[in-house]
């Protein structure tokens, strides 16, 4: 014989499915309060990592009035004789785990003036920053976000350059960190637009003013 349902075990009913309800709903908001807290995390590290790689290309250069040419050369510099570094060691990108940074090269292709995270991901952080990062205002993707040393302020008024994305490692043509792209047949050359660097115009830098503008 069956027992009639009651009117309070209908209620109780409703109380679970609404405990249930609220229960996803809050942690929903605490996935998402997390997921922003690690992306403003990692956006601080971007900072700190790009700052780092400018300042020791600055550094690099007013040593010697040249741009490194592999991000190597920023760990041991020894073309005064005297061994120097001018960076700790080699940072990955923050924003993807991996040092699969895009290079800001030279006119000339020859020297490396900055570095730029290869994440197509929308910032966080729109406003508030340094004098120097002032270009990162309202940008739309991290690798607008662009850690150029500028030799003087004449190639800093041409503007930023154009963003690319670094194929896959290992794909014919993959961008590898640290190091220059060479296209094949093209010995000693760089072919400007090539998929994981960027370069500017053919204006060469003043090798007469090392200062960060």
């Amino acid at each position: 014989m069956r027992t009639a349902a009651t009117p309070q075990s209908g209620f109780t009913y409703i109380g679970l499915l609404v405990t249930v309800l609220v229960m996803g709903l809050m942690l929903t908001a605490v996935s998402r309060v997390w997921r922003t807290t690690e992306q403003r995390e990692r956006e601080t590290q971007l900072l700190f990592a790009g700052h780092a790689y400018r300042l020791a290309i600055a550094s690099y250069f007013a040593s010697g009035h040249r741009f490194p040419t592999t991000l190597q050369d920023l760990l041991l510099d020894d073309r005064s004789g005297v061994p120097k570094r001018h960076l700790r060691r080699l940072y990955p990108d923050p924003m993807t785990g991996s040092a699969d940074w895009a290079l800001v090269l030279t006119p000339d292709g020859q020297g490396i003036m900055g570095v730029v995270s290869s994440s197509t991901a929308a910032p966080l952080k729109r406003d508030g920053f340094d004098s120097f990062d002032q270009t990162f205002k309202d940008a739309d993707c991290y690798c607008a976000w662009q850690f150029i040393h500028y030799p003087n302020r004449f190639i800093r008024s041409i503007g930023p350059p154009t963003t690319v994305t670094p194929n896959a490692p290992g794909s014919p043509g993959a961008f590898h960190p640290g190091q220059l792209s060479t296209p094949a047949g093209s010995p000693g050359g760089l072919q400007p637009g090539r998929p994981g660097t960027i370069q500017f115009g053919s204006t060469s830098p003043d090798d007469d003013s090392p200062g960060q503008n």
